[in-house]
């Protein structure tokens, strides 16, 4: 058990070592400010430095490669205290060009006190760096002139043709007047000579024409020094008047020999000419690891150039290790445990803590559910307590109910982002001492309550209430990103963290297991008031119709909130068409609020409807019957529901039902028998709606068989059957502690 508990800690450990590192290059590349043409006002440093003068220094470094350990670490403190004018990189300044990279580049550079230039290199242009570099630092290849001395950057990486760059490059030299001339490109003329570790003819300048016409051209107007980098060694050699000077010492991978080694060149140019100097770099290692660098070097190298994916590297290993580890030796069985006794938890009344992200006052599928739910556990002897969000100037109280203040609050406020952080939460379930905990969200408020149930060492047990794919619209990402992927996956990793699921339907159920949920799966539909909405006194329908103005038109009803997954637009548009085929008045009441109300009575009153359909809006749960019983049909668009309660509701109320047909839906509308479900064409849809309009007797006929089915869904049907779920999940959880 405790080797069980320590691997554990081990994989959290590196989860969360992944998610820091992965945070921190999303912090690189969306979240840092932008900088953009950083040479020009490194050259206008640059110049007002060396005004009037006839002397000055600088330093040339080159293979940064991102490093911390050497450059940002030992290089640039010595740098900073140098009696330097300004640095000069001389290509691979990054490790390579992705954005993350030049923005830690940026926030290294940050740390010298000296201005600064960077010539474009191969890591420069990798991975589309090269708009990058243009963006954030200019030209690929360039000339300025200062002190005398005229300093001239090439692109020799190939992204600008070198035909271009040889006849940019006679031009100026043929006008140019400068005391000294400086020259900085990527790639070497010369081959850096043996002992170069994995240098090959492509990390020289190619093709073989351009080094020549440069030579060329460095003859006829002769060039002081040709500095270059790329790869990771120190060499000068003399051609002519110029020398060249290769330096890939400021990072990266070096073999600490008489060649390899970490050094930044010293340069200074005055009336005499252009001195250079090479600055030696020690790593500080012992002199006993010497001996063993051949063999440890690229770890080193590795840790101390991008010690960020070493990081990610390491613990992407050890998370695949765990993996293979569950996959091959850990023991499973598929098979539920047949031998669990749930008769003496039966006997017992439950203390049940349910988590929620929405609940009354707000009204809604969910919160509706879970109330009558509770009510129903309650009037079978067990205590309830639910966690749910506060919501401002609510009526509604209840001392069995822990209000949480929100920290956010989405769409017009109905939604709302609970502080979970709060420690009174967990003071006062841990106070309720719940034998259980039920949570109705897989996320946020849901997420608390299996932590809790965790610290508890309780049981926790998620209902499945809503199609998160079909909300993908209110989240901040992609939309085929959240509803392909995101979204299956959230619910299958919060769904397998439980003890048990309840599904209200089998097509929910299947849905589950194909998409790998592999915790114990209960189909237990939502409870409904059967008899409220059966019986409801004539009256009151009477007197509502007359408030209304309702003639003697059939009387459609849709009962959804106004948001876009629930798919109204369908049905206003099939009613538009309905009204042109058939000659018999109708009139749809809309029950519901939510953010579309204004722009779907836009709809309405664009198509001529507004006689015909009416947004009524947030009804009391208390007044619903009625609504539904001066109705006689009930109409339904919606394809993200996992039941479908209003359905029900409508045929207790002995209401036909016509839907288009989803997985919600499916189970409960049985063809023919209570309604009609079709696909999601208006012509199919309309034509059901049709043959209940113009039918009277067919509507009388599916309106008994709707009541009858209705008969078995009521709530306290429901809370029973909740309840042998819980002696369930507790039976089996006592066994397994």
């Amino acid at each position: 058990m405790r080797f069980r508990k320590t691997l554990k800690v081990i994989f959290y450990l590196n989860v969360a070592l992944v998610v820091a590192v992965l945070g921190y290059k999303a912090y690189l590349n969306y979240f840092l400010p932008e900088f953009q043409g950083i040479h020009a006002s490194q050259i206008e440093q640059i110049d007002q430095r060396l005004q009037d003068r006839d002397r000055f220094r600088f330093a040339v470094v080159g293979n940064i490669n991102n490093s911390i350990g050497i450059f940002q670490q030992r290089m640039i403190p010595r740098l900073n205290k140098a009696d330097i004018d300004f640095v000069v990189s001389t290509g691979n300044a990054v490790s390579n060009g992705g954005e993350d990279k030049y923005q830690a580049l940026y926030g290294t550079l940050g740390h010298l006190r000296h201005p600064y230039l960077l010539t474009f290199g191969d890591h420069e242009e990798e991975r589309f760096g090269s708009y990058r570099f243009y963006e954030h630092f200019g030209p690929h290849y360039f000339t300025f002139q200062t002190a005398g001395t005229r300093f001239i950057f090439l692109d020799s990486t190939g992204k600008t043709p070198w035909r271009w760059q040889i006849r940019w490059l006679r031009d100026v030299l043929r006008e140019d007047s400068a005391q000294h001339r400086i020259v900085f490109m990527g790639h070497p003329i010369f081959p850096a000579g043996d002992g170069v570790l994995f240098a090959d003819e492509n990390d020289y300048l190619q093709p073989e024409p351009y080094r020549e016409a440069l030579l060329t051209l460095f003859r006829e107007f002769p060039v002081d020094v040709v500095f270059s980098s790329n790869v990771a060694s120190h060499f000068e050699r003399q051609d002519g008047e110029t020398r060249y000077i290769t330096t890939g010492g400021a990072g990266g991978l070096l073999l600490n020999t008489a060649t390899s080694f970490y050094h930044y060149i010293d340069v200074e140019v005055s009336d005499a000419g252009v001195e250079t100097g090479v600055i030696r770099i020690e790593t500080g290692q012992h002199p006993l690891l010497r001996q063993l660098e051949a063999v440890w070097l690229f770890v080193y190298s590795l840790f101390h150039v991008g010690y960020q994916n070493f990081i990610l590297l390491v613990s992407a290993l050890i998370l695949l290790a765990f993996w293979l580890h569950s996959l091959l030796f850990r023991e499973r069985d598929y098979y539920p445990d047949y031998d669990v006794d749930t008769a003496a938890w039966l006997e017992r009344s439950f203390r049940v803590a349910m988590f929620t992200n929405n609940y009354l006052p707000f009204i809604g599928g969910v919160p509706i559910s879970i109330d009558r739910l509770r009510r129903g556990l309650e009037d079978e002897g067990d205590r309830v307590l639910v966690v749910a969000p506060r919501y401002p100037d609510q009526a509604y109280h209840d001392p069995g109910t822990v209000r949480v203040p929100a920290l956010l609050r989405f769409g017009s406020g109905e939604f709302r982002m609970a502080n979970l952080f709060l420690a009174r939460i967990r003071r006062q379930v841990r106070a309720f001492r719940p034998d259980l905990i039920h949570v109705h969200h897989p996320f946020w408020l849901g997420s608390l309550g299996v932590w809790v149930a965790r610290r508890l060492r309780i049981p926790a047990i998620y209902t499945y209430h809503t199609r998160l794919e079909h909300y993908a619209h209110y989240v901040p990402l992609p939309g085929l990103l959240f509803r392909n992927l995101i979204s299956h996956v959230l619910v299958r990793r919060f769904a397998n963290r439980c003890d048990g699921i309840i599904v209200p339907t089998y097509s929910t159920e299947e849905y589950l297991r194909m998409i790998g949920v592999k915790s114990h799966i209960f189909i237990q539909p939502t409870g409904i008031e059967y008899e409220r909405f059966s019986q409801v006194d004539e009256a009151a329908i009477v007197a509502l119709k007359e408030k209304l103005g309702i003639g003697n038109e059939t009387v459609f009803i849709s009962v959804s909130r106004l948001a876009r997954e629930k798919n109204i637009d369908f049905m206003i548009d099939s009613l538009h068409l309905l009204r042109q085929r058939s000659d018999h008045p109708f009139r749809l009441l809309i029950l519901g609020q939510g953010p579309d109300r204004r722009r779907l009575q836009s709809r309405i009153n664009e198509l001529g409807l507004d006689t015909r359909i009416t947004l009524v809006g947030a009804v009391s749960p208390d007044e619903m019957a009625i609504w539904y019983r001066l109705s006689d049909i009930f109409l339904f668009a919606s394809k993200s529901e996992t039941q479908g309660m209003v359905i029900l509701e409508a045929m207790a109320a002995g209401l036909p039902v016509v839907a288009v047909r989803s997985s919600g839906i499916d189970d409960a509308v049985r063809q023919g028998h209570n309604g009609y479900k079709t696909p999601e064409r208006p012509s199919l849809w309309i034509e059901r709606v049709q043959k209940l309009l113009d039918n009277p007797e067919l509507r009388q006929q599916l309106s008994g068989n709707a009541l009858a089915f209705a008969r078995d869904f009521s709530v306290r049907q429901c809370a029973r059957n909740t309840r042998e779920i819980y002696a369930t999940i507790l039976a089996d959880h006592s066994t397994r502690r």
